[in-house]
């Protein structure tokens, strides 16, 4: 049984990656229908905490059919980094995440993410302060190191532990290798692997299917699953490793009555949260995932990108339920 703290996640659980523009709250109940075991915040900055910026703050927002959810924040000062859990801890998640991980130029610049592998020393500290600072458990996601020349990932997660984290969730790549190549998993595998790790160790990296979610619990002995592009515009993939993990069984793929279904719960989901404004724009930026790979479908597309009233997309939804059989027969 596979535990943070005092949260059972049962065995191998599925956790739904933070993504940038994707993880957020309409998003994360879908994929926890589906059967994610633990979802995560989209990354929040520190610095835009303690700043009071809307655009961070916003990102705080969850809801009580998500549990468990983490929160994860990222950056490189202590101080901003303290003060910061001190404002999570009020959304009361039931974990905090710290990201080690991002390898994004604009983040990495700050000394944050996975810059962070530059300097294991900093790491280090900031895990086991911020630990001190909450009661809350607190969980490291990361990548194996800056370059190839520099993969201490047994090292590393070793002291993360010993300061205090409750589990780690490791990218099989180096920052250098941002996201080209292959994941390599082996690394993670020697990470749970020592005798001395006694907390989870999640795999993350090219999870892209069920088959592949199996080899990584069958083959390298991890502890779950962290999930990311492989989710995006398809929270059905959960349910698909599920179903295959447990009863070895190959799920369908999901009709297009679920993808019409599903993408107008998350724009009800997002007007709910967001207001009816920001509700659809917002849901904009979804909706070419849910629908991929549909033949003929660029002009719903464009009316769904492009329309600015609830009522009017309501009616769009309307007509493709009534074209849903046709739509279907289109799909290789």
């Amino acid at each position: 049984m596979v535990k943070i703290g005092n949260i059972d996640l049962g065995e191998f659980p599925l956790l739904l990656a933070p993504m940038e523009d994707v993880s957020d709250p309409p998003f994360r109940a879908l994929c926890k229908e589906q059967g994610a075991d633990v979802v995560y915040t989209e990354f929040i900055s520190s610095e835009g905490l303690i700043r009071n910026a809307q655009k961070s703050l916003v990102k705080l927002d969850i809801y009580e059919k998500e549990r468990p959810v983490g929160i994860q924040i990222f950056g490189a000062n202590l101080d901003s980094m303290l003060e910061a859990v001190d404002i999570v801890e009020k959304t009361s998640p039931d974990i905090i995440d710290i990201n080690f991980g991002c390898p994004v130029k604009k983040v990495v610049s700050k000394g944050a993410g996975a810059g962070i592998l530059k300097d294991i020393d900093l790491m280090v500290k900031l895990t086991s302060e911020m630990v001190k600072r909450t009661n809350l458990p607190v969980t490291v996601k990361t990548r194996l190191g800056w370059d190839e020349n520099s993969i201490k990932i047994v090292e590393v997660a070793e002291k993360i532990q010993d300061v205090g984290a409750k589990a780690i969730s490791i990218h099989g790549r180096t920052r250098a290798q941002m996201y080209k190549g292959e994941a390599n998993w082996k690394y993670i595998s020697d990470v749970k692997n020592n005798h001395r790790m006694h907390i989870p160790v999640f795999g993350n990296g090219d999870v892209n299917s069920p088959e592949r979610a199996k080899l990584m619990r069958d083959k390298y002995g991890l502890d779950g699953a962290m999930i990311g592009r492989a989710s995006i515009g398809n929270p059905w993939f959960f349910r698909e490793v599920k179903g295959f993990l447990n009863k070895n069984l190959n799920i369908a793929k999901p009709t297009m009555g679920e993808r019409i279904y599903t993408a107008k719960r998350h724009l009800e989901m997002a007007v709910g949260w967001k207001g009816e404004r920001l509700g659809i724009l917002e849901t904009r930026r979804h909706y070419s995932n849910y629908f991929k790979g549909i033949p003929n479908f660029r002009e719903y597309r464009t009316k769904l990108v492009t329309s600015e009233h609830l009522q009017s997309l309501y009616e769009l939804f309307d007509e493709l339920e009534q074209k849903k059989n046709i739509l279907e027969e289109a799909i290789v």
